[in-house]
């Protein structure tokens, strides 16, 4: 069973707290904000060596040409995954963060590729943000998107040579796998499941944030925290699952392109993931954490980013200036918590919260 909380009270108003009941995650239109319980947050502008890092887990793996549909295979390693080096004094310089590589060279009849994927998969409802800046050269497919399985998937794909900055085009394609995309061959245009929509930004000049909510029946998507597309209906997913960051290339003239004449990067500076856990154990911990709290409990608002700030995600809600531990899937606790925050609720407004039960 996993739970989906909505938020139905108004008069928000900023706090410094401790975020005990949760994020609140503003929504278009004149939706209520949305309420999560559990954050994942990672600055990867303070990453040094991912091997360190307990949320995030390189991949090792091949896929064939004709598994991948390619004219070539992809190789994806840990080698092509790199940390960018930051300025004195911990501040990013541009194009700092963590580096997802393409290479040009052919090896064994397949293109080197990069992949890390969040260490948890119990991630269900939930707003999905990550800061990017794209490669500019042609032929390689960068991913953000969350996976349960080939029919579960929430996609936002870049291909680089669809890229034209003299026209001032630059698509991202919108895309979540069903079972009726894969009766379509995985091809979800024939679904009603793809979106290609143009961005007013060049993303090869910058960091930009790239987001998805995950709610029951519907994925809205955004670009620098404006709303670019929405998605209802039967085939959105229904399952938790995890995060998965990619790049890479096959030659396929339809999708990727490529190889690329020269090695390609994708920057990345930040993720934040706020989620409900479908671990019933993990939720049952954070529901008791936030009755436990008394009279203080708050729920914070998730601050939004916009390309002022996207290079270094702006605020982090787990700064351990003000942090409340969360109870990881292992046992251990790790560090959650806000810096900025807002949407306070005592425990006669908790127990207000629409609470939608999802099989």
């Amino acid at each position: 069973m996993n739970w989906f909380f909505l938020l139905l009270i108004s008069g928000v108003r900023l706090v410094s707290s401790r975020c005990e009941c949760g994020y609140a995650a503003t929504a278009p239109g004149n939706d209520e904000p949305m309420i999560f319980m559990d954050l994942l947050e990672t600055d990867f502008t303070q990453v040094n060596d991912l091997s360190w890092n307990r949320d995030w887990i390189p991949q090792q793996f091949n896929v064939s040409a004709e598994n991948g549909r390619g004219e070539y295979g992809k190789s994806f390693t840990p080698s092509n995954i790199i940390s960018l080096s930051t300025e004195g004094g911990g501040r990013p310089s541009r194009g700092s963060g963590l580096g997802l590589r393409v290479g040009s060279a052919i090896g064994e009849d397949a293109v080197s590729a990069a992949e890390i994927d969040t260490a948890r998969s119990d991630l269900h409802w939930g707003s999905y943000r990550a800061g990017m800046e794209l490669t500019a050269t042609n032929g390689t497919c960068a991913a953000f998107f969350w996976y349960f399985n080939d029919t579960q998937e929430i996609d936002m794909e870049f291909l680089s040579r669809e890229f034209d900055p003299v026209e001032g085009v630059y698509p991202v394609n919108l895309v979540v796998q069903s079972k009726q995309s894969r009766e379509a061959g995985y091809d979800a245009s024939k679904t009603g499941t793809f979106k290609r929509v143009n961005l007013d930004f060049d993303p090869t000049a910058g960091f930009h944030e790239y987001r998805f909510d995950y709610t029951p029946g519907r994925v809205i998507f955004y670009a620098d925290s404006k709303h670019i597309a929405v998605m209802k209906g039967s085939a959105m997913p229904s399952a938790a699952g995890h995060l998965i960051l990619q790049h890479w290339s096959n030659g396929n003239p339809k999708w990727s392109g490529g190889p690329p004449a020269k090695d390609a990067m994708l920057r990345i500076s930040y993720v934040k993931a706020y989620f409900n856990s479908s671990n019933e154990q993990h939720h049952a911990t954070l529901t008791h954490r936030c009755q436990k709290a008394g009279t203080n409990e708050v729920v914070c608002l998730i601050p939004d980013v916009i390309a002022t700030n996207a290079s270094t995600g702006g605020a982090f809600l787990s700064d351990e200036g003000n942090a409340v531990g969360t109870e990881t899937d292992d046992g251990e606790e790790s560090i959650g918590g806000c810096r900025f925050s807002a949407a306070w609720l005592s425990v006669a407004m908790v127990a207000a919260m629409v609470m939608l039960l999802v099989d």
